[in-house]
């Protein structure tokens, strides 16, 4: 099973791997990775892998049966080699501050109104974020976007730790993804974000919430009875 470096350090940008299998040319898995396997909402890192000079662009990273898939460009790389990786720093960090901010506003939606996250989307310096909500109110909204850019500003520290799945439930809200659970592994990696949000996730975030910008309404819509979705912007 790859080892998934970036679960331990977001910042890490070069690594050296071994590749221990090859699907079709170009589907690649090496012993660990700092790319991040689309998942969650996040979509993968991009890069490239080098070998003895030659670059093997990294177009997709997706998880196949525990092990993380890295689709090249090309053909030439072999089970054995030595390689090292490098990731798309600037699409990395983007994706990190946007992720966080996701966090922020599930949080605080599920503090003020017991809201569930139904789905998300990440980009770079965008957020789609759906959540079970009967009634939506634009100026009410500003309200927990305003609680969002406030907490951003309080430069609160963010923390990835490890508890066993058994006391990680016991943590109220410790679940905001509606219909969702933790997969059913021995021990959870959580993201505590200082007061305002504690989940069990598995993605790439900031250290510290003064690094991210300021969030901003971009727009709405209905996609359902209790179905909202909003779009946001962080500059």
């Amino acid at each position: 099973m790859t080892k998934a470096l970036y679960m331990d350090d977001s910042y890490l940008i070069e690594f050296e791997a071994t590749v221990i299998s090859i699907k079709d040319d170009k589907f690649v898995v090496l012993d660990q990775t700092a790319f991040y396997a689309q998942g969650g909402g996040q979509p993968c890192d991009t890069g490239i892998i080098k070998r003895n000079g030659e670059e093997f662009k990294v177009l997709f990273v997706s998880k196949f049966e525990g092990d993380i898939s890295h689709e090249v460009d090309k053909a030439g790389l072999n089970i054995g080699d030595k390689v090292s990786g490098k990731i798309d720093w600037a699409r990395r960090y983007s994706l990190m501050k946007s992720h966080t901010v996701a966090h922020i506003i599930s949080g605080i939606l599920n503090k003020e109104t017991g809201a569930l996250i139904s789905g998300n989307q990440l980009k770079e310096g965008q957020i789609r974020i759906d959540f079970d909500l009967e009634a939506f109110n634009k100026d009410e909204f500003q309200k927990y976007i305003d609680l969002t850019n406030n907490a951003i500003q309080q430069k609160l520290e963010v923390k990835t730790y490890y508890l066993k799945r058994e006391e990680a439930m016991k943590i109220p809200g410790i679940v905001k993804l509606a219909g969702a659970l933790p997969p059913s592994i021995d021990t959870l990696r959580l993201v505590e974000i200082g007061d305002v949000d504690l989940s069990a996730d598995g993605g790439t975030h900031v250290n510290n919430t003064c690094e991210i910008g300021v969030v901003s309404f971009l727009k709405y819509e209905s996609k359902g009875k209790n179905n909202r979705r909003v779009y946001l912007e962080i500059k």
